[in-house]
């Protein structure tokens, strides 16, 4: 989300910021199990529709406590998270959707938070650009989300340390004429839509001479209007290059070398809360980042991505 649904520093790679050291205690052997899915991309649609992701928190807005720890996340972009009919080892209910579950990275580090502060996580479903107003509002404690910590967003909520590193890719058809693009000078002219008030929508004016058309709500929009030939390119989350050309197999992504590509320094999502962190949670949250490795935090992707819908 990131959108984000956040999300130029790598390739296939992921963030080179979180620990697996104790990941299976603290996510309470979430990456014990070791099954694994595979993801959503560019020709089918995810698992999580618009309409689900722009749910309110009607059901979930009730003021939080400290026995419980209330994530907002738009369940909609794996393999940060995505929503299924079934519970498992590896979900939280979602809890203004009835009989809905949500897992991917951000759920399990949700719950090695929740853990770390001796919490109950509670999972509530927004669309990703009413997260940080909700925020705001009180109705969810911290926003987990691939949310980019920009510095725009920085003037209304406090950040944790990153958890991934993230860089934008564009995605089009094999058979487009981009396909072997080398650089933006190679989209010149070209028409890119992205989801709305995320890191990728953003960077779309970085291409010369761009048709900058109006951002959608869901990655599932914009791919959906990349398959139907409405529009030739759509800026995406790099780390998930992998993922969506191995669901969308007539589609692919392509991320630049370094000094060719979009401009994002520093720009890598991390935890939100409340401007000031009034309840205190950037410690703990900070705690549990700064505990896992490189290598973690790849496994954990890894294993994300591997388990998402296709």
């Amino acid at each position: 989300m990131a959108a984000n649904k956040g999300k130029d520093t790598m390739g296939a790679g992921v963030g080179r910021t979180l620990t697996r050291r104790g990941f299976v205690e603290l996510a309470g052997g979430v990456a014990a199990a070791g099954g694994m899915l595979a993801l959503a991309g560019c020709g089918s649609t995810s698992s999580s529709s618009s309409s689900d992701s722009a749910a309110t928190t009607e059901s979930a807005s009730t003021s939080g406590d400290d026995s419980t720890i209330r994530f907002g996340c738009e369940a909609a972009y794996a393999p940060y998270e995505w929503k299924q009919d079934d519970s498992n080892d590896y979900t939280l209910p979602i809890s203004n959707l009835d009989g809905a579950y949500t897992d991917g990275y951000d759920i399990q580090l949700m719950k090695m938070i929740a853990k770390e502060m001796d919490r109950e996580p509670v999972v509530v479903n927004i669309s990703f650009q009413g997260l940080i107003a909700a925020l705001q509002n009180g109705e969810i404690d911290a926003i987990c989300s691939g949310m980019s910590a920009t510095d725009e967003r920085k003037e209304s909520v406090d950040f944790s340390d990153p958890y991934l590193h993230s860089g934008v890719g564009i995605m089009v058809k094999k058979d487009s004429d981009y396909a072997d693009a080398t650089s933006l000078d190679d989209f010149a002219g070209a028409s890119m839509v992205a989801q709305k008030s995320s890191l990728p929508d953003q960077v779309i004016d970085q291409v010369p001479d761009v048709v900058h058309l109006d951002p959608v709500d869901s990655i599932p929009d914009a791919l959906a209007r990349l398959e139907a030939g409405t529009v030739d390119a759509v800026t995406v989350d790099a780390n998930n290059k992998d993922l969506y050309e191995k669901t969308y197999t007539d589609c692919v992504v392509i991320v630049f070398d370094d000094g060719k590509g979009f401009d994002t320094p520093g720009v890598d999502p991390a935890v939100a809360v409340q401007k000031g962190d009034p309840e205190g949670l950037l410690d703990s949250i900070n705690k549990v980042i700064d505990g896992l490795s490189d290598d973690d935090r790849q496994k954990l992707w890894d294993e994300c991505s591997e388990r998402a819908p296709e």
